[in-house]
């Protein structure tokens, strides 16, 4: 029998099982993340898309163990290389897990050099000397291709630009050899030649470092250039899933179909979703979209629809699909 200590067996590098998140405030209870599954398999780059407040930010808070003190995890796994770290969330963050914040501008102590910030890290969770980790954080400068690494190492954040602050945060998430590395929509304040240099860069890091990533973004622009796998929250909960392309080409629940007819890039016509994602501690029963959707059925309104196995390895929270082949959703 296996110890509950060993990992388990996996291809995946992260693998969430049924997560569940709960937020207590002023006496009523936020369903932040409800049933959350997926997987990020190894050597490749799952993204994860939604409307603000569908809870992408919370899921990356679970993964890293920074959710807040008043949150609660009822039911759920999250197993990392094979072993459920969702227990330890209140311990220090997770040593082989790479973080990229959303703003390079802001994530960044003005008053610090770069170069310190990035080996502080180092010390607290990577072994080897400090002569050793600046060695170290050298090659990895050279690697996100920033200019002049050895001098980059005694600049402050200002002396850098945005393009450039981006970079020393891909080299603050590769500092301690991550074997998994999630991203929070890293490119969203970057120009958009820079975006482009920054999801290259991404590109090239996970070919050659053999690294895995979760990519959080509102962009599917950027989730097709650069993610092989995809996952459609909305309000805490999985639309659907599968490979990228195959979502985006042929999407099949309603919601990521609306969503991408938001899209300038991939819309005939730019058409809005009317209404908005429902807060957290007013979820609507049933289907949590119903209220949104042009095709919602009676039972939309009462039963919570599971996560369905659809062709090309693909899964659908919606038992409507077929019926809903016949409908434009204009």
């Amino acid at each position: 029998m296996r110890s509950s200590s060993e990992p388990e067996v996996t291809d995946a590098a992260l693998t969430i099982e049924d997560l569940a998140v709960q937020l207590r405030s002023r006496g009523e209870v936020a369903d932040i993340l409800d049933g959350i599954t997926l997987t990020v398999p190894r050597g490749s780059v799952t993204g994860v898309v939604g409307e603000s407040g569908c809870g992408k930010s919370t899921l990356l808070r679970a993964i890293l163990g920074i959710l807040p003190g008043r949150a609660t995890t009822p039911r759920g796994r999250i197993l990392f290389e094979g072993r459920d770290i969702l227990p330890a969330r209140a311990a220090k963050p997770h040593g082989r897990i790479g973080f990229v914040p959303q703003d390079p501008y802001l994530s960044l102590n003005p008053v610090f050099r770069a170069g310190d910030q990035i080996l502080e890290i180092m010390r607290r969770h990577a072994p080897g000397t400090r002569a050793e980790h600046r060695v170290k954080l050298v090659e990895l400068f050279r690697a996100v291709q920033l200019p002049d690494p050895e001098a980059a190492l005694h600049k402050y954040p200002h002396q850098f630009s945005g393009g450039q602050r981006q970079r020393l945060l891909i080299a603050a998430a590769l500092c301690c050899d991550p074997a998994l590395i999630v991203a929070d929509e890293p490119t969203t304040a970057l120009d958009v030649t820079t975006q482009r240099e920054i999801l290259g860069l991404l590109r090239e890091l996970v070919r050659a470092r053999g690294l895995s990533m979760l990519f959080v973004t509102h962009d599917f622009g950027v989730l097709a250039s650069l993610c092989d796998e995809v996952s459609v929250l909305y309000a805490g909960r999985v639309a659907e899933s599968g490979p990228t392309r195959a979502v985006l080409d042929t999407p099949t629940h309603p919601y990521t179909r609306m969503l991408l007819s938001c899209h300038p890039d991939r819309a005939v016509e730019l058409l809005g979703i009317p209404g908005a994602v429902p807060p957290a501690t007013a979820q609507p029963a049933g289907c949590r979209f119903h209220p949104r959707c042009p095709v919602a059925q009676p039972d939309c309104r009462s039963e919570v629809p599971p996560l369905l196995p659809w062709p090309g390895g693909r899964a659908v929270a919606c038992p409507h699909t077929a019926r809903m082949e016949a409908h434009a959703l204009a």
